[in-house]
């Protein structure tokens, strides 16, 4: 196979068309390791729009940029501290965001009219290719493309191609296109880690929850980053009510599990019931059991493609058993809890 292709459904043919794309201010949905993202020119603020409007996404809603592994981060922010420098070195390529200055000369489009940028350097190869690809297009060599997840906003991030084709047929139809990279191995989104303020005196603030875990990064700065303050750049995924299947998802407790969660069923409805173990009995017709790993990440590379699946098959509920509360399942309850947020009195 061409290095270039990177994936055996996506040729190298393909990626240069998807880099010529993008350059001409159009939209490409492309993999990464975390969840597919809708990419456009980080640095045309008419092609940036597209995104927003695709995804119907409050326009004050910052987005990600991302760059190839010999990108100059220096052209993107017009700061990079060392503490950035050590991140990127431990965990770049990867599922990490730093929230850094942004250079005078990139446009406020991608950060949602504040003096920050969101930058990361994905591992995926299709999303390296890509970026690789667009870097050559540009004078600069330098080739950043702007990519929240690639589902309408609000909605569960798409782990496969197919997930993204569901979401946009109409902007499919138009030409949009998809590049294939399989199944996003890490299956929810990036850390993401503020360093924009150290100039202020704040240390590194954690934004986000993700694969990358607090004590990892502490082990390279020594220190734990922060909670965000009520002065922390707003960062994609930090509202309320996001990642929400169109399902009404609930979290239930173990001890819950234990009652007759049949009896609270209305006739004529069915629940799918996402828990650790199958009940020794499980109770009625009306309860669909779906046993899901008890290894986080595994639970994570698998949660997304679920409740997509499970939005297609008439549950009226998707209740989901509440999970463990350590910091291996941080970003997991995050995602959760803000799901379930979606549908408060419902």
């Amino acid at each position: 196979m061409n290095q270039e292709s990177a994936h055996p459904s996506t040729s190298s043919a393909e990626l240069k068309s998807a880099a010529q794309s993008l350059l001409h201010g159009e939209l490409v949905a492309f993999p990464t390791e975390t969840v597919y993202g809708l990419g456009a020119d980080a640095e045309n603020p008419d092609a940036v729009a597209k995104i927003y409007q695709a995804k119907g996404r409050p326009q004050n809603h910052p987005v990600i940029v991302h760059i190839a592994p010999e990108g100059d981060v220096g052209y993107w922010a017009s700061q990079v501290p060392e503490e950035a420098k050590k991140l990127m070195q431990a965990f770049w390529p990867g599922p990490l965001t730093l929230i850094l200055p942004r250079a005078a000369h990139i446009p406020d489009a991608v950060s949602g009219g504040q003096d920050s940028i969101g930058i990361r350097c994905p591992s995926h190869p299709v999303a390296q290719a890509l970026l690789r690809q667009f870097a050559r297009l540009k004078p600069s060599g330098q080739g950043g493309v702007a990519a929240p997840s690639a589902n309408k906003f609000g909605h569960v991030s798409p782990t496969l191609a197919e997930h993204v084709r569901s979401e946009f047929p109409r902007e499919i139809a138009l030409g949009m296109r998809v590049l294939e990279g399989g199944a996003a191995e890490v299956g929810i989104e990036s850390t993401i880690i503020d360093l924009s303020r150290l100039e202020q005196g704040v240390g590194a603030v954690l934004l986000r929850p993700g694969h990358i875990l607090p004590e990892q990064i502490a082990e390279v700065l020594g220190y734990l980053p922060s909670r965000p303050d009520t002065a922390a750049p707003r960062v994609s995924g930090s509202l309320k009510a996001h990642y929400a299947p169109n399902t009404t998802l609930q979290l239930i407790s173990a001890e819950q599990l234990q009652s007759d969660i049949q009896a609270l069923v209305p006739e004529g409805e069915r629940w799918a019931m996402l828990v650790f173990e199958m009940p020794s009995t499980q109770q009625g017709e009306s309860l669909d059991w779906y046993p899901v790993s008890a290894q986080a990440s595994e639970y994570a590379h698998e949660l997304y493609a679920l409740l997509r699946r499970l939005d297609t098959l008439g549950y009226k509920r998707i209740c989901v058993q509440a999970l463990p509360e350590d910091g291996q399942w941080e970003a997991l309850n995050d995602r959760l809890q803000r799901a379930a947020a979606a549908f408060d009195g419902s």
